[in-house]
């Protein structure tokens, strides 16, 4: 026994003994993974121990086309390449893997932005002003964070993580327990790691956050590589190829680009294409299980709206892959079903040449307006109609709406000019943030009444920006709005900042933990001093409140407008003009007259300075079949770029632009009608029989049957009134007094039951609803609820009250006007075909209403309209056409500080209407700038004049003239 072991032992020490049982251990974990992958797995044992396991990887189809109604091309589908990246390496470790797959990453980026061509930015994070910021908000934002940290429903993030900023998440994903994206690395790491990286900057962190993100939402699935560009050169193609085996995983794929020519007037209709989020997947899914998280799918408009027809069908591919994702053997494969084409109700040229006009009129009113001055001051008798804007303005829009890119000023690349502007600014920022801290520190501290009005501003973005904002140091759900001290400085503004501020640290409205670091036992003179180290540290590195200094550098002339105007040039807003540049740096060519001269020739656009006004909308629906020919919304967008793979930096400037350019403005700006709401009044007093055709009222300018007394527009401007009115006239004349008295008697009054304001809403709705204002328009386009007015019933019955609608809900109302009766519920739609042409399904409007009132009832609202358009001296553009148009216009005050918002509705020819028109400009004015529209659409419609004269590429002339309505 005793030689037994001392055998046993020798062997167990030999080399050869230690071999054999580590081959033993080897073969037998080959053996069981050989097992796991044939049993578990569904692989294949091959001859050689080539592992393989099959797989079956679905094919995307072609996306179909959208066509307008002439079968022009809106969207379509072209071959491109893309370059992917598969995370198919083998690691001694984690951080080795992160360390060299994060290299690998940069390697392919900066290889693809060398040949010219972008890396995909749809983390839906940007890098701003020296800050990650978000570009995503909602439950998209949520589920990002979800994603991030690892988390299968947005209800599991805890609230720490759901309330993380853009720069916390990023530090998360670029720290060790994620993807370890350094921002340096010691010459040690590098030799340990193997990599020769010294580290990223956090542009550099950001993109290779991208596509980490991108590689573990595939984690599951090896194979599936990860898209790092798209649409990419043949330069990018050929240098992904050359340096293949120094990119682990880098390959290139054909993809499938969307194209949508002439992008900027059907965008709002359209929408784009991306990748699908999980909200997305799980809705499509329901219709159809085929859908997979890294689909491309439509993400507004029609390309959502229709996204199960344009998607086609998917082919698949059986293929054996092996351990890390290598196609081994292609075993079956089926072919994609492309999509189906989409035909839209739209007319391509129409809907054109009508944002054209529309943007024409808009830089027309702009320079109606614009005065060489520095400020508007009203005067005691100021009124919305006479609301100027000073020259100022105009210079300061192009910084407040980022056309002027004030971050580019202290660039390595900056010119002499950014260069000067940014040492100002500098001074500016250091004088106006020490004045703040010592007002804010003074005994004497002035009450917010007594401040400048600089300094007045500068107070109130402390409190609701750098205080309120995002950090919430004064929470605002612990303010006591009923406070006497909170009454004093945000009503009565009798105390200074310093007090509300050292008031609110006594109610603990502070959040402590916000400014005192690591110390939260400070007496409240400590707190008052760090809420104020606070302020000052954010206020340095605010782009927001540096935007509000260059505007009083340019007030006090520490920036001038010549500068501002040469500025467009430095940065290329405007293509270079040496003979410009001289006259504007020799005085020969004042910086007025430049800027009329760039806005007149639409060189900037109305879009770019987002004053007032800025935007509009224009509907034109075929009164026979209901079919919509034009829906026109401007500002608009590029959506090709935001399809396919989204560019977040510009879809983050879209976000901040100031004039809203992801507003549709035909469905989604709910406005007051103004007096377009007449006709409905007018139908409801002759139906409900309160009054007659022939009916005369005598309008005396003051409708004094109830308290206040509201008045009519010409008592309010000329002190004058209408007299004897009827219906027809008084539609011509959009008479207050005559439409309030129609509403008093709809209400009861006059009868023996009295004045009842219930009954006269009811029935003012009744007849809302029987023209299709209590319900959306129909449109395939996200699109707001219409509000009937729900108060007051004599100034309802003009388009007041609580009356509410967009764009979309009149233009159906007045196709209904028009065609006596058939209240159609709108459409983009006008056919689905196959590839090939074959007709799947033809779509027709729907009969939403159908309006049965008495001839006699059609007649007067018509007749009415038709003498608005014949006889308003206004109107000559609608009086001087050599067409016979029907026409009601209508103006919605929002308050004495904003101009008017102006509408027109009309049809026409008016004795056999063929379409109609709805117009509104927001902040317009007055309605004759509408109507000025509408002529011109009218003109281009019925071939009435050359088309180079309605379509000059030149702002077009304002009247001025404010309609009485």
């Amino acid at each position: 026994m005793d030689e037994i072991k001392e055998t046993l032992s020798n062997l167990i020490k030999s080399r050869t003994f230690v071999l054999v049982v580590v081959f033993v251990a080897l073969f037998g974990i080959l053996l069981q993974r050989v097992f796991y992958l044939q049993i578990v797995k569904g692989g294949d044992y091959q001859d050689s121990f080539t592992l393989k396991t099959e797989r079956e990887v679905s094919v995307a189809s072609t996306r179909g086309k959208i066509y307008d109604r002439n079968g022009e091309v809106l969207a379509y589908s072209e071959l491109s390449y893309s370059v992917t990246i598969q995370d198919n390496g083998t690691y001694a470790n984690t951080r080795t893997k992160n360390a060299k797959l994060n290299e690998t990453i940069y390697k392919l980026i900066k290889l693809i932005e060398k040949n010219g061509d972008s890396v995909v930015s749809d983390l839906g994070i940007v890098y701003n002003h020296g800050q990650f910021e978000y570009s995503l908000e909602g439950n998209s934002l949520l589920r990002l964070k979800a994603d991030v940290y690892g988390k299968n429903k947005i209800s599991e993030l805890e609230p720490k993580q759901e309330l993380a900023t853009a720069d916390e998440l990023m530090a998360y994903m670029c720290g060790e327990k994620k993807y370890d994206i350094r921002s340096s690395y010691t010459e040690e790491e590098q030799q340990k790691y193997g990599i020769s990286v010294a580290g990223y900057t956090p542009e550099e962190q950001l993109q290779i956050a991208t596509i980490r993100f991108g590689i573990s939402a595939n984690n599951y699935k090896r194979y599936v590589a990860t898209t790092v560009a798209t649409d990419v050169s043949e330069e990018t193609v050929a240098a992904v190829l050359e340096n293949q085996s120094e990119l682990q995983g880098a390959e290139i794929e054909e993809s499938s680009r969307r194209v949508y020519p002439d992008s900027e007037y059907f965008a709002p209709i359209i929408g784009y294409i991306g990748k699908a989020s999980q909200d997305e997947l799980d809705s499509l899914q329901e219709e159809n299980p085929d859908y997979e998280l890294n689909d491309i799918v439509g993400k507004s408009g029609i390309e959502q709206y229709m996204e199960t027809e344009l998607q086609g069908t998917k082919g698949y591919e059986k293929m054996y892959v092996d351990s890390v994702g290598r196609i081994l053997e292609v075993a079956e494969q089926k072919d994609a079903v492309p999509g189906n084409d989409v035909y839209l109700t739209i007319d391509k040229n129409l809907q054109m040449a009508c944002y054209n006009i529309l943007e024409q009129k808009l830089a027309g009113i702009l320079i109606s307006k614009i005065q060489n001055t520095k400020e508007y001051n009203p005067g005691p008798n100021a009124s919305a109609a006479k609301i100027m804007i000073p020259i100022y303005d105009v210079y300061y829009a192009l910084i407040n709406n980022y056309i002027i890119d004030t971050t580019h000023f202290n660039a390595g690349d900056a010119t002499d000019l950014e260069k000067s502007v940014y040492s100002r600014f500098q001074v500016k920022l250091q004088n106006t943030v020490d004045s703040l801290i010592a007002e804010l520190n003074s005994q004497n501290a002035a009450a917010y009444q007594n401040l400048s009005k600089e300094m007045k501003n500068y107070m109130s973005y402390i409190v609701a920006n750098v205080l309120m904002g995002d950090n919430q140091v004064l929470m605002k759900d612990a303010v006591d709005t009923s406070d006497a001290t909170y009454i004093a400085w945000t009503t009565d503004e009798t105390i200074s900042l310093r007090e509300y501020l050292q008031y609110a640290i006594s109610k603990n409205w502070i959040d402590v933990t916000k400014i005192s670091g690591d110390n939260p036992y400070l007496d409240s003179a400590e707190i008052y001093q760090s809420v104020l180290q606070y302020i000052r540290d954010a206020l340095m590195d605010d782009a927001e409140f540096g935007k509000m200094l260059y505007k009083y550098m340019l007030l006090d002339d520490q920036l001038s407008g010549r500068e501002i105007c040469l500025l467009l040039y430095d940065q290329n807003v405007l293509e270079y003009d040496e003979d410009t540049v001289s006259r504007l740096n020799s005085g020969a060519l004042s910086s007025y007259t430049f800027m009329l001269d760039k806005i007149r020739n639409l060189e900037i656009t109305p879009a770019q300075l987002a004053l007032e006004p800025c935007s509009g909308g224009i509907v034109i629906v075929d009164v026979k079949t209901g079919q919509t020919l034009a829906c026109v919304t401007y500002p608009s967008y590029d959506n090709n770029r935001l399809t396919n793979v989204m560019d977040s930096d510009y879809y983050n400037s879209l976000r901040k632009d100031l004039s809203s350019p992801f507003v549709n403005r035909v469905t989604q700006e709910n406005l007051a009608p103004g007096s377009t709401f007449k006709p409905i009044t007018a139908i409801a007093g002759l139906e409900e029989g309160v009054i007659t055709p022939s009916t005369t009222i005598y309008a005396s300018g003051v409708f004094t049957e109830i308290t206040p007394s509201p008045t009519c527009w010409i008592f309010n401007q000329y002190g004058g009134h209408h007299g004897n009115e009827t219906v027809t006239t008084a539609i011509r004349d959009s008479c207050n007094v005559f439409f309030y008295e129609v509403g008093y008697r709809l209400a009861g009054g006059r009868s023996a039951g009295g004045y009842n304001v219930d009954k006269g809403l009811t029935a003012l709705e009744k007849y809302a609803r029987m023209f299709g204002l209590g319900d959306k328009s129909g449109l395939e386009l996200s699109e707001y609820e219409p509000r009937i007015s729900d108060k007051d019933a004599v100034r309802s019955a003009i388009g007041q009250g609580t009356n509410s609608y967009s764009l979309s809900h009149i233009a159906r109302y007045v196709a209904t006007l028009a065609n006596r009766g058939n209240c159609y519920d709108l459409t983009l739609l006008d056919k689905l075909t196959e590839t090939d042409g074959t007709l799947i399904e033809e779509y027709q409007p729907k009969l939403h209403n159908q309006v049965q009132i008495a001839d006699s009832s059609w007649n007067a609202v018509q007749q009415g309209m038709r003498l608005v358009a014949e006889n308003t001296k206004s109107l000559s553009a609608l009086s001087d056409l050599g067409l016979n148009v029907a026409g009601k216009t209508g103006t919605a005050q929002q308050s004495k500080s904003h101009p008017n918002h102006a509408l027109f509705v009309g049809f026409a020819p008016y004795e056999s209407p063929e379409i109609a028109i709805a117009v509104r400009i927001a902040n317009g004015y007055t309605s004759a700038n509408c109507a000025e529209v509408g002529a011109d659409v009218f003109k281009y419609y019925f071939n009435l004049a050359d088309e180079e004269d309605i379509l000059s590429g030149t702002a077009s002339g304002s009247s001025g003239q404010t309609i009485g309505d």
